[in-house]
């Protein structure tokens, strides 16, 4: 069986992956990619930790924390086809302001 520390070492580094696309990267699809890895990250730790206690309550949360994270990708999908209607540069700092 595989130790737990090495699902929550496998956790942390997707994690940290998702912190690193975020803050290094300008373009919004990565950002928002970064953020589902983010997302991701945590949803192994808790799956793993909730395996290790003999517990369901940590599985139930993954499966709220995917709900959000579909529904982030839907808004976020719609923001960034917004966007491309307007202006054809997906690098947020050329984003200033989002008018209706």
């Amino acid at each position: 069986m595989i130790p737990l520390h090495w699902y929550l070492w496998l956790g942390s580094i997707v994690f940290c992956i998702g912190i690193f696309g975020f803050l290094a990267k300008r373009n919004i699809i990565i950002m928002f990619l970064s953020i589902e890895l983010m997302l991701n990250g945590v949803n192994i730790s808790l799956v793993a930790l909730s395996h290790y206690m003999q517990d369901l309550r940590g599985e139930i949360l993954v499966f709220f924390i995917i709900a959000v994270a579909a529904a982030e990708a839907a808004i976020g999908l719609a923001i960034v086809v917004s966007l491309f209607r307007n202006r054809t540069s997906p690098h947020v700092d050329e984003i200033r302001e989002l008018k209706g």
